[in-house]
Parts: C-alpha cells; sequence; structure tokens
C-alpha cells in the first residue's frame, strides 16, 4: 500500500505542476496533509480554491471546486482512467490541461495499465495513521521553538517534513518523517542540523532515549516509527534539538 500511495500523491505533484508557478526550490511541487480529514492535498489551484486531494480513508482522489466535489476511487482502476478523469476535471474546473510529467525519478515505474489496488485496508489505516502522528508531532515541535516553516509532504521522497532556522543559534534544522529507506526497513522520524549550509554533528552528542544518532549516509538522529506515541516523538525531537544547541 505504501508505495500506491507514493504513486497516488505524484497527480498532487503533477496537478501542482501544471497550474502553480515554479519556483526555484520546487516548493511548488509539495503537498499538505489534513490530519482530521485524513487526507493528502494540493496548493490552491485556482483563485477559487480548486484543490486535488487523495484520501486515504477512501483511498480515492477527490477534486474539490467551490461547493462541488468530484471523486474517484482508485481501487481497481488503472493509471490511464485515472489520468483521463484528472484530464476531464481540470478542463471542466478550470479550463486548463493537466500534464503528467516530472523533472525526477521515482523508485517505481508505472505504465498506462497499472492498476491500483485496495488489498490490505489495516495497511492502509496504519499508513494513514503514521502521517497523522507526523503531522500532529511536527505542529507541536514548530509551536514550541517558534519555528517559521510549514508542514508539508515531499512527492519525491514521500517525506514528512519541515525546515527552519533555530532562532539565534545560527543553525537550522530538518525534522520529519520519512519512509523506509537505507536507514531504515521502517518509516522513522528524522533530525539533521546544518551550518552555514554544511551538516553538522553535535559534538557533545549523547546517548538519547529514543532513536540513536547517526553519520553515514545521513548525518543526525532517526528513530524508527513502529508503536510510537506523541509524546515520545516529541521527546525525541525535544532531545535532539537540545543537543545541537549546545
Amino acid at each position: 500500500m505504501k508505495d500506491q500511495l507514493h504513486l497516488a500523491s505524484q497527480y498532487l505533484a503533477a496537478a501542482n505542476m501544471s497550474f502553480l508557478e515554479k519556483k526555484a526550490d520546487d516548493s511548488h511541487t509539495n503537498v499538505g496533509f489534513d490530519a482530521d480529514t485524513m487526507k493528502m492535498e494540493t496548493y490552491d489551484l485556482s483563485p477559487s480554491g480548486d484543490r486535488l486531494a487523495l484520501n486515504y480513508r477512501r483511498f480515492s482522489l477527490e477534486w474539490t471546486s467551490q461547493n462541488n466535489t468530484d471523486s474517484l476511487s482508485l481501487d481497481g482502476k488503472t493509471h490511464n482512467e485515472i489520468l483521463q478523469w484528472l484530464q476531464e476535471c481540470s478542463q471542466k474546473h478550470l479550463g486548463k490541461e493537466y500534464v503528467y510529467e516530472f523533472h525526477y525519478e521515482l523508485p517505481y515505474t508505472i505504465n498506462d495499465a497499472y492498476q491500483y489496488k485496495l488489498t490490505d485496508a489495516a495497511a492502509l489505516e496504519h499508513l494513514c495513521n503514521l502521517r497523522i502522528l507526523a503531522t500532529y508531532t511536527l505542529e507541536s515541535i514548530v509551536e514550541a521553538h517558534h519555528l517559521d516553516s510549514p508542514i508539508r509532504i515531499w512527492p519525491h521522497h514521500f517525506d514528512t517534513g519541515a525546515y527552519a532556522p533555530l532562532n539565534d543559534t545560527g543553525i537550522s534544522i530538518g525534522i520529519g518523517m520519512a519512509i523506509p529507506d537505507t536507514l531504515s526497513d521502517e518509516h522513522y522520524f528524522y533530525i539533521s542540523g546544518y551550518k552555514d549550509g554544511k551538516a553538522i554533528f553535535p559534538s557533545s552528542s549523547s546517548d538519547l532515549s529514543l532513536g540513536k544518532w547517526v553519520d553515514q549516509g545521513f548525518t543526525g538522529a532517526i528513530l524508527p516509527a513502529t508503536n510510537l506515541v506523541e509524546s515520545e516523538t516529541v521527546k525525541f525531537f525535544q532531545e535532539t534539538i537540545h543537543q545541537f544547541k549546545k
């Protein structure tokens, strides 16, 4: 289910890229996540507030325009069928062409015949709960440290993340939750620190009560996301931020 959600999020990224002004840092491609509605959403695609969303709970795409919502269940649909629906929605609501093209590569391949299947509802719910946990955790850290950063999902790497300077330290931090990769076989929370554009490793770093420091392939700290609650993930970030500030 993880791979299918990653692929499905690209429909949202493509909508942002089709209808929004391009930004040098690629931030126009990223999407948000509403923990209350369990939806991943684009930015506003029009002055009237059109948005494309990926509904985790219903495993569907939703195009919202003013007081109208068009929806398409992904279960059983092919990539080609989904593209046809998106092109119809974009013409209907915006009078513009939806283009499915990217300047980055994904770890998966997809063709017109690729079919989405809701094969594991429990896995889908688990992935949704991880996004909710990541959102609430990062919101707590952003508020506690007065970080000037949105919390967004970057479709390329599919991580929920934020990046901002730590006030009066000369250090900036990247925080978030990543999908499984070479650092972890499961989803994990991460934090990295930067000074003068270079990754730093706390010189006085000590063992963490949760997670661990790593300095190979990634410089910072990570915490596998299995069976965690928000108080634990917040503690992980508070401990590591404290050590970065030393």
